[in-house]
């Protein structure tokens, strides 16, 4: 067949179908050439799921009437300078937009009009683009002072066969909405605007630029709860730079939409963050939760390219190994420092329980006249002094045999009365507080200076447990047993090669194995925890984790799993009944150790209701 050349008009729609998958990629594109031109407000307005009007509107700097022809011109931009010598530098790229495809490739399969007012001038223009033919420059009315409007109309129409490939408006529609978050996520100094189909969708105001007005931006975002559930990061390696926010490891959802990955300001996809945000709460959440967290990462333009894929939604780092390991670090470090904190959602969802309508049980109204204290629910104390009503109200409590610090008297018989009281510390200003009761053999209630903590017994110690074991095995490492006949597991070569090339690391988690021939590999040991295991299926898995996450995380969670197994297996039981010393060792033990505020599954060890929440239950306030 003979080689033709295309047409530029052709040639423009292939590109189109590169940068403009659909309309929220139109909006990506519009908004990152607002950002770019240093816009502080950016407006969007979508109509039919941006498939038939998207209207973007900013205070940038605008354009003049002669840069408006070269800007829906392909591979026209000024976002790119030449040196000294004439060449472009595609490595240092410090703005989003760069490829000069954006607006032509819009212009060629829909129908698009710019008008704009550059800075200290006074007159504006348009421009008006349809299917690829270019309209002449004419004047314009323009409302604001500076900046630029980009209205996009049938989105598509002169490439039909796209349309069919499109969803159905709402949900064209939220991935526009989606877009917008994901900016301004990224830029919290810029304010937004969106309205779908002529509603208000989204309205977020410019924060102060730094942690305190990213935070603000983001709960906005992802909602109020994540600001009081939210650990802080910001740590650096080797000039890269982590910052941002994750969310403890009782505030999970059910999928991985809440995680969000920046580039020095660029919102990308990466399956770099879902590796390492799974690595770093493998201790902590069940496989089928998934933490919340926007993790922003700065390095020199040089160590990055953007220049990956036309839509620039993807990124390679020049060492990704050191980004990972500084993700996984950063986020392991903030999850150690929270200590045995739980989320507060936890806290309101106990407390909407008991509220009426909360899902709890309402009580009946009581008989007339009905006193529990009349009927035997609770007897006062006799007037035998203060130490003898106390030994009536201990025996009267099941399971506790000692008096609290809380509850001694503070004159004790034989002590001069000028004599400096010994000074004793309250248990209730421990962070858990103090035992008072143990409830269903199950729940241990505490009581802290300013509320009521509830601890699931069982799932306390499992945590705890679960940690102790983890740090015998890292100081001991993990005992091996030897295979009475070595396996040879046989695999792809490139999955060979990467198995083989981790063998030192997996030596230390206790699987002993060697190359053997091209595409296969020798297991000599494996790790005693597992007992008899299937190592064909073990090797496998490490290879498909060593390929797609760059570690072998199936070997860690099959340790951590029977780690968790034995650890549940080892510890407090529901059901049996604690004394007074066993349950404070209790919270003291979960006070002293990371991550106690969570079972091994994500689930919470406690509730914490304060005292001001319990009073508004019983009108107190």
């Amino acid at each position: 067949m003979p080689i033709r050349r295309l047409p530029p008009e052709t040639v423009n729609r292939i590109a189109a179908g590169e940068v403009v998958e659909r309309p929220a990629s139109a909006v990506k594109e519009l908004v990152e050439n607002a950002l770019d031109a240093g816009a502080t407000r950016i407006e969007v307005q979508a109509d039919g799921g941006g498939l038939t009007r998207i209207l973007v509107a900013d205070d940038g700097q605008g354009l003049s009437a002669a840069e408006l022809p070269l800007a829906i011109e392909r591979h026209a931009t000024s976002k790119l300078s030449p040196d000294d010598a004439g060449d472009y530098d595609l490595l240092h790229i410090a703005t989003l937009g760069f490829r000069g495809e954006a607006l032509p490739s819009i212009g060629s399969v829909a129908r698009l009009s710019i008008s704009s007012r550059a800075k200290e001038q006074s007159d504006a223009h348009a421009i008006f683009v349809e299917g690829g033919a270019v309209g002449a420059v004419s004047p314009a009315a323009f409302p604001d002072p500076h900046g630029a409007r980009v209205e996009v109309r049938d989105l598509f129409y002169a490439t039909p066969a796209r349309l069919k490939f499109m969803k159905s408006e709402r949900a064209e529609a939220m991935a526009i909405a989606d877009e917008i978050k994901r900016q301004a996520m990224a830029h919290e100094a810029v304010s937004f605007a969106l309205d779908l189909d002529g509603r208000r969708t989204v309205r977020l105001p410019a924060e102060t630029k730094g942690p305190d007005g990213r935070l603000a931006r983001l709960s906005d975002i992802m909602g109020r709860e994540f600001s009081d559930n939210a650990l802080a990061l910001d740590h650096e390696r080797e000039g890269v730079r982590l910052t941002g926010f994750a969310g403890l490891p009782t505030y999970n959802r059910g999928n991985a939409a809440h995680q969000y990955l920046f580039v020095n300001g660029r919102p990308v996809r990466d399956r770099l963050l879902q590796g390492a945000l799974r690595a770093a709460y493998a201790d902590f959440l069940a496989r089928d939760r998934h933490p919340l967290a926007a993790l922003y990462v700065e390095l020199d333009t040089a160590y990055v390219d953007v220049n990956v894929h036309p839509a620039k939604a993807e990124v390679r780092f020049r060492d990704p190994g050191l980004v990972r390991g500084l993700i996984i670090g950063g986020l392991r470090h903030a999850l150690a420092s929270a200590g045995h904190r739980a989320s507060t959602t936890v806290s309101s969802a106990a407390l909407g329980g008991f509220r009426p309508g909360g899902g709890g049980w309402t009580p009946p109204p009581s008989a007339a006249d009905y006193s529990a204290w009349r009927q035997g629910g609770w007897q006062p104390q006799s007037d035998q002094g203060f130490g003898g009503a106390l030994a009536a109200a201990v025996q009267s409590i099941p399971g506790l045999t000692e008096v609290s610090a809380r509850a001694e008297p503070d004159w004790q018989p034989g002590v001069a009365e000028d004599a400096a009281p010994a000074p004793v510390f309250d248990p209730v200003d421990y962070p858990l507080g103090a035992a008072r009761a143990q409830v269903h053999e199950t729940y241990i209630v505490a009581q802290t200076r300013d509320g009521v903590v509830i601890v699931d017994q069982h799932a306390a110690h499992e945590r705890l447990v679960y940690e102790r074991m983890k740090h015998e095995m890292a100081d001991g490492g993990v005992t091996r047993q030897a295979l009475l006949l070595p396996e040879v597991v046989e695999l792809d070569p490139a999955e060979a090669d990467r198995v083989a090339a981790k063998a030192e690391e997996l030596a230390a988690l206790g699987l002993m194995l060697e190359p053997f021939g091209p595409g296969a590999v020798l297991v000599r040991e494996t790790p005693a925890l597992l007992g008899e295991t299937n190592v064909q299926g073990l090797v496998r898995d490490i290879a498909d984790d060593l390929a797609e996450n760059g570690q072998a995380l199936a070997l860690k969670e099959r340790l951590e799993d029977v780690c968790s197994t034995m650890a549940c297996h080892g510890s407090v039981r529901a059901g049996r009944r604690l004394t007074a010393p066993e349950m404070n060792a209790l919270l003291r033990q979960m006070e002293a150790t990371p991550h106690s505020g969570q079972c091994n599954h994500g689930r919470p060890t406690y509730v914490e209701l304060k005292l001001a929440d319990i009073e508004r239950l019983f009108g107190r306030r």
